[in-house]
């Protein structure tokens, strides 16, 4: 086999993750469009296409479409098991259907994270490399660079290095879905949902 029970077991459980989170759900025309609906807590719902759909949640004030609402966003890279953003695999299909945004990391993006900071960091990134060897080396006492555990001074070193090279780091990222719609639409996405007063729409006690 080419690839293991593993690839397709976390197809199967990141789409049931992205499907039972939000009030937003997706559904398929009967001619294959992907379609939106939304139900309010009068149980009267919206349909519309998916897109649009996410767009009028986002940007509205109605407090019924945006108590359970959740943008989910998945990224997922080829590492030999999803193929490519161009030539996805049935898995990768799976979650490009369940995730509101799906972005895939490209070989050449994930080569120039390993090369600039793992490898060959500037001596400005060196603390980087250093952090993370720490975690591989014979003898570790604990893990210092994994995705459950971080070195602060690290983790403060990689957001740096992040914020810094934010054009070039776009660059890495294929979007999977929705199609139409790039990162910048993704920042303001996040941005209006940042500004929203979630006390209230959420009905939390001060």
């Amino acid at each position: 086999m080419n690839k293991g029970p593993q690839t397709i077991e976390k197809a199967k459980q990141g789409a049931y993750v992205a499907r039972m989170t939000s009030s937003l759900q997706k559904i398929r025309t009967g001619t294959g469009e992907s379609y939106g609906i939304i139900y309010k807590n009068d149980n009267s719902y919206i349909i519309k296409p998916f897109t649009a759909l996410m767009q009028d949640v986002i940007c509205s004030c109605d407090k019924d479409l945006l108590q359970g609402f959740i943008l989910t966003i998945g990224i997922v890279s080829n590492h030999g098991n999803w193929f490519t953003s161009e030539n996805p695999n049935k898995e990768l299909k799976v979650l490009s259907q369940s995730y509101d945004w799906l972005l895939f990391l490209t070989d050449n993006g994930l080569s120039e994270f390993i090369d600039s900071l793992l490898l060959n960091p500037s001596k400005k990134y060196v603390l980087i490399k250093e952090t993370f060897l720490s975690s591989y080396k014979e003898g570790k006492r604990k893990n210092q660079f994994t995705k459950v555990q971080m070195n602060l001074d690290a983790d403060k070193m990689l957001l740096e290095y992040f914020n810094t090279n934010i054009k070039i780091i776009e660059r890495w990222f294929n979007i999977i879905t929705p199609k139409t719609r790039n990162l910048l639409d993704l920042k303001k996405d996040l941005d209006k949902l940042k500004t929203k007063n979630w006390i209230d729409i959420l009905n939390f006690k001060k």
